[in-house]
């Protein structure tokens, strides 16, 4: 099953070595072993994790070069997209940030069986940690799949990216409103809207959008705001 990922890669110019189609064959068994303790993903069929996880993570490499950048997972959950990404750019620098302790122990476990270096879980929350001189926009890229709408995403996210950096949202086909209401909380976070890439997963599993936000200005001290308000007062 895994090798059909390459078929699925090579319009898109990308492909994996054996090495790293057998990196992705162990996160399938380790996301399906744990997924019976833990409340990993609903998604368990081999070829609807192929598509819909796998393929799906490594969407934004089709429209956004990715070398040796350091990226931030907001709300890493099961570790998409950051894992897949991971695998098939094995020099990106990455932090997994998630407020969930279970799942951070599954990243941790992923990690040390696929042997991946330079990656690192944070269990936190994306309003506290953006706080941290440390992490305040340290990062090249932002990205994140299925946390939030885009405008309470765009708080969350964009105090952690660098000037010139950008925030990367995977989002389902249906996000026009959601990306008209988010252009104040884009703006007030000192980024701009830059592309939007609309794509077709394969084996008819549905729509795509890649939201690209470019960061400009720094981010006013004040936000995010203290844990919660982001989602119970969103920025419209």
């Amino acid at each position: 099953m895994i090798h059909e990922l390459n078929s699925l890669l090579e319009p898109y110019r990308l492909t994996c070595d054996e090495k790293q189609l057998e990196q992705f064959n162990t996160y399938f068994q380790l996301l399906i072993e744990w997924n019976q303790k833990i409340n990993l993903t609903a998604i368990t069929e081999p070829k609807e994790v192929l598509v819909k996880h796998f393929f799906d993570s490594l969407t934004p490499a089709f429209y956004h070069e990715l070398s040796d950048q350091t990226l931030i997972d907001i709300g890493a959950g099961a570790g998409f997209p950051s894992i897949p990404l991971k695998i098939c750019f094995p020099e990106l620098k990455i932090t997994l940030l998630d407020s969930l302790n279970k799942r951070i122990t599954f990243l941790k476990h992923v990690i040390e069986v696929l042997g991946l270096q330079n990656i690192n879980c944070i269990h936190g929350r994306a309003e506290e940690l953006a706080k941290n001189d440390k992490y305040r926009e340290a990062f090249d890229i932002a990205i994140s799949r299925a946390v939030a709408r885009l405008n309470i995403l765009s708080e969350l996210s964009l105090p952690f990216v660098k000037l010139g950096g950008y925030m990367i949202a995977l989002k389902g086909s249906n996000t026009y409103e959601e990306v008209d209401e988010a252009k104040k909380a884009i703006q007030i976070m000192g980024a701009k809207l830059t592309k939007e890439h609309h794509l077709l997963l394969p084996e008819n599993f549905g729509e795509r959008k890649i939201i690209i936000i470019k960061k400009t200005k720094e981010t006013p001290k004040k936000y995010p705001r203290k844990p919660g308000i982001p989602s119970r007062k969103p920025i419209i």
